[in-house]
């Protein structure tokens, strides 16, 4: 075998170890996003569950007052209809008839209390009832929407595909919508900048790089366009919707990437992605 040919299946390898390395970093970016998620839900339920026994115990606290105050009512009317009893028992004609209507007025009183302490003890249990539920229902819906998210979260990623642009460097994860784009960003292991690139006389700057757009053929979802970097101008042609179009920047050992998802007439729109310590670099 010749140097030439060893060279060249050793930069295969390579390449193909990049492509692995960098598929196994997006996962593990992923399942740690998805338990941190996890972990803040955690967080939020034992935030209600401490406001549920705050609430609760307020309840509880307002409702043994009021009962507490009820009771010497109620003994304090108690008290007093036994001595007017004894009273109108001891007494004789008028004064006996007086004495009789005021034990019954007493009563009337007493019984009155009693049903007012009723119901406010039935009032104070049917607001602890609706705070617990209250409560409930926001620990349940905080569990729904995380769940959701998660659930999207796996479906947007299942949805992507690794990809080898045309430099024969695999390229991880490319996006084809806006959607996936997104879940791209919230991995946050590039830097992502979306462009609207039309057919004009200069080029256009996008991100850290000039674009400037040759051709566009949507019949076909083809387009040719240049890039320019480190004072150098790198043409692209003929490349096709949704593939990644791979060049190097000066410095840098992971390539940059353009993809194109829509080919419109003198118009496409997608996105260029950037190695992440370049996009810090150029801040």
């Amino acid at each position: 075998m010749s140097d030439a040919t060893e060279n060249k299946s050793t930069g295969l390898a390579w390449m193909a170890i990049v492509g692995v390395l960098a598929w196994a970093a997006s996962t593990g970016f992923l399942w740690w996003k998805l338990e941190q998620q996890r972990k803040d839900l955690s967080a939020e339920i034992s935030a209600l569950q401490v406001s549920t026994a705050g609430e609760i115990s307020t309840v509880r606290k307002a409702t043994s007052a009021a009962s507490a105050t009820s009771r010497e009512t109620v003994e304090t009317l108690s008290q007093q209809l036994d001595a007017a009893r004894r009273q109108a028992a001891a007494a004789a004609g008028k004064a006996r008839t007086e004495a009789v209507r005021h034990a019954e007025e007493l009563a009337a009183r007493l019984a009155a209390e009693q049903r007012k302490q009723q119901q406010e003890v039935a009032g104070e249990l049917t607001g602890l009832k609706d705070a617990t539920s209250a409560n409930n229902a926001k620990v349940t819906e905080v569990s729904g929407e995380v769940k959701g998210v998660k659930t999207e979260l796996d479906n947007t990623t299942a949805e992507l595909k690794s990809m080898k642009g045309d430099l024969g460097v695999q390229s991880g994860l490319v996006a084809t919508n806006a959607k996936e784009l997104a879940a791209l960003k919230a991995q946050g292991e590039r830097g992502y900048f979306e462009f609207n690139l039309t057919r004009t006389k200069g080029p256009q700057a996008v991100g850290t790089i000039k674009l400037a757009l040759q051709k566009a053929d949507p019949k076909r979802n083809r387009y040719t366009v240049s890039v320019l970097a480190d004072d150098k101008r790198i043409e692209k042609r003929d490349k096709t919707i949704n593939e990644p179009v791979q060049f190097y920047l000066l410095g840098a050992r992971q390539p940059c990437e353009i993809v194109v998802n829509e080919v419109h007439k003198d118009r496409v729109v997608g996105y260029l992605a950037i190695p992440k310590a370049m996009e810090v670099a150029s801040r």
